[in-house]
């Protein structure tokens, strides 16, 4: 951004010089924040306004006067952290959102930290008071001389700094952009007082180039590792993958892996969005909400088991399954944190996803004709994905079976939907049940010519759901996020009525914003995983019971359209193609029969509770 344009918006109101020469104010520290962003190319910030943030939405106002970044006012300050989330998701950009000080930057804790546990990029950016007042009982006060808020981000933050002075802050600011890149990736956060904000800028414009950090990520390739592993490989007759959330940009090249040693695959419920769920080598989801299929596999003592970009938490690693955590591990991950989780493996293979299996494809191409033909002659393993009550997808019960519902999705919405799911029951439905059948067969390149896989940005997931720490009414706000950051795609949105009557009010974003976003409400008056959980472990019956709320009347409240569905024959005439074309957001209320009991057995078992 240069000079000249930045201070164009800073003139004095009645500033010439004799002679009409305009005098221009300093340039603000604001002002330079916002250049920043600019330079890395983040269009969007997710925020709500207050009194000790309000220079930095004085310098967005200037610069979407000039075509440059727009700001989208959240409802509540979690649920712009969780829109930020979603907008890192779709664009690959750095997701940011702001607050003021005190209880605006506790609110926005949560989707913090929920993004520090999913690994997502997000500069967070928190208003404070002016440094004069700190310890005089300054009204929502937030540094470590009152509520010490700052203090709490530095658990659940890749950096966490408060600028004191403006010479600080572009250190300070590139420090946070450069760590919410770096592997494994997540939130970062500044607190900047009030009088930072507005004082004036050390430049006029920013002194680094910041965006030139964004476009090269280091290829790393451990070619010792990985010449250990095409040598197991060689040798194994029983392959499987499994398939993590950090395969974004490699999964053409994975599923290029799978094409050519034969190998079955699983994924983890958070990468499940990657794959077609009808790929013929795809045994299911394995963890939290997965398959019985997927268990099986595990459990049929591959020779070798290939682990892309996890973490082994426990939503993802099926409760620290033995059958995966063991000796025949190999673990390929660009995180150093990821790799420490799993010290039972026989082999770590540390370096960029993408890299390593473009050389694997390399060596493994080159291998004489022999051992190619061997590869392709390794046992045929039952593939065919096992439902936990298949007898539901097909229900035309009243009310309509959550599998059901799945189904209708799965088949209703075009191939480029973003389908989110919350936590809760709703994830558990989603992650077992969903299955696009319009998902194209993944393209494999002629790599035997010579030309790798693609290449992709990360991007082409049409399934997010949360891992760890799972805060409810996450899917809400992302959604937002998702839509704003790529609005020629629909998004799905499901959630549970719990969840809705937390977050719901997010919902009006999309409206303001014109998204297409479709609310669907799994409807059983309950917090259903609560309910099933204490059914499951025979405990008491508390807590888990919600009002009746008519949720279409509360949609149009706020002006968006609704629908009320009882059965699968009023889900089945609904006018999808009118729905997801619609610019602007529309709910469905859809009643489900709260009897049906969730795939949920790994989380009763991990809490210790399974009767």
């Amino acid at each position: 951004m240069g000079a000249e344009i930045l201070l164009a918006d800073n003139l004095m109101d009645a500033g010439e010089e004799p002679g009409g020469i305009a005098v221009a104010q300093t340039l603000e520290v604001a002002d330079l924040l916002v250049a920043y962003l600019e330079q890395i190319g983040v269009e969007y910030v997710f925020g709500v306004p207050g009194g000790a943030i309000e220079p930095l939405f004085n310098a967005m106002a200037r610069s979407q006067r000039r075509g440059g970044l727009r700001l989208v006012v959240a409802r509540h300050e979690a649920g712009a952290a969780f829109m930020a989330d979603g907008y890192a998701r779709e664009t690959g950009r750095l997701g940011v959102c702001c607050t003021t000080s005190g209880p605006g930057s506790t609110n926005m804790i949560t989707g913090v930290a929920s993004a520090h546990d999913n690994n997502i990029p997000l500069l967070a950016i928190s208003g404070l008071p002016v440094l004069s007042s700190f310890g005089k009982g300054a009204l929502q006060e937030s540094s470590s001389a009152g509520v010490n808020a700052f203090a709490m981000f530095q658990h659940c933050t890749r950096y966490n700094a408060m600028v004191s002075h403006p010479s600080q802050f572009e250190r300070m600011l590139a420090n946070a952009l450069m760590a919410s890149h770096q592997a494994p990736g997540g939130p970062t956060h500044l607190a900047i007082p009030l009088d930072i904000l507005r004082g004036a800028a050390p430049s006029l414009t920013p002194t680094y180039d910041l965006a030139a950090l964004f476009k090269h990520e280091p290829i790393l390739v451990d070619e010792r590792a990985v010449q250990r592993l095409l040598k197991e490989l060689r040798l194994s007759s029983h392959v499987v993958f499994l398939i993590g959330a950090s395969c974004g940009e490699a999964i053409e090249a994975i599923m290029a892996l799978v094409d050519l040693t034969k190998a079955r695959f699983i994924t983890t419920p958070d990468a499940k969005g990657f794959i077609n769920p009808l790929h013929p080598s795809y045994c299911g989801v394995f963890g939290f909400g997965g398959h019985a299929s997927a268990n099986a596999l595990l459990a049929s003592t591959p020779d070798i088991v290939l682990a892309f970009g996890t973490g082994f938490s426990e939503f993802v690693s099926g409760g620290w399954c033995d059958s995966l955590l063991n000796g025949r591990l190999v673990h390929i991950d660009n995180s150093e944190e990821n790799l420490m989780r799993s010290p039972m493996a026989m082999l770590h293979v540390h370096g960029n996803i993408y890299a390593i299996c473009e050389r694997l494809i390399e060596l493994l191409i080159a291998l004489p004709p022999s051992d190619i033909e061997r590869m392709g002659k390794r046992r045929e393993y039952q593939t065919e994905v096992t439902f936990q009550s298949p007898e539901g997808y097909h229900s035309e019960a009243t009310p309509i079976k959550p599998q059901r519902l799945m189904k209708v999705l799965s088949e209703r919405c075009p191939p480029d939907t973003r389908f989110l799911a919350d936590s809760g029951n709703s994830m558990v439905w989603t992650v077992h049940y969903l299955q696009p059948r319009n998902r194209r067969i993944e393209r494999v390149r002629h790599y035997v010519e010579g030309q790798m896989p693609e290449k992709r940005s990360g991007l082409a997931n049409w399934l997010r759901v949360l891992m760890d720490f799972c805060p409810m009414g996450w899917a809400i706000g992302a959604a937002v996020g998702i839509a704003r950051g790529n609005p020629t795609c629909p998004v799905v949105c499901i959630t549970g009525d719990g969840a809705f009557l937390m977050s719901g009010q997010e919902m009006t974003v999309a409206a303001t914003e014109g998204l297409t976003v479709v609310y669907v409400i799994l409807n059983d008056s309950s917090l259903g995983m609560v309910k099933h959980g204490q059914r499951l472990a025979q405990a008491e019956s508390i807590g888990c019971e919600l009002p009746q709320v008519d949720y279409r009347k509360l949609a149009e409240s706020m002006g968006i359209p609704g629908h009320v569905i009882y059965s699968p024959q009023e889900l089945d005439a609904l006018d999808f193609g009118a729905i997801l074309q619609r610019k602007g957001p529309t709910l469905l209320d859809v009643h489900i029969d709260g009897e049906e009991v969730p795939p949920m057995m790994l989380r009763m078992k991990t809490l210790g509770t399974l009767k």
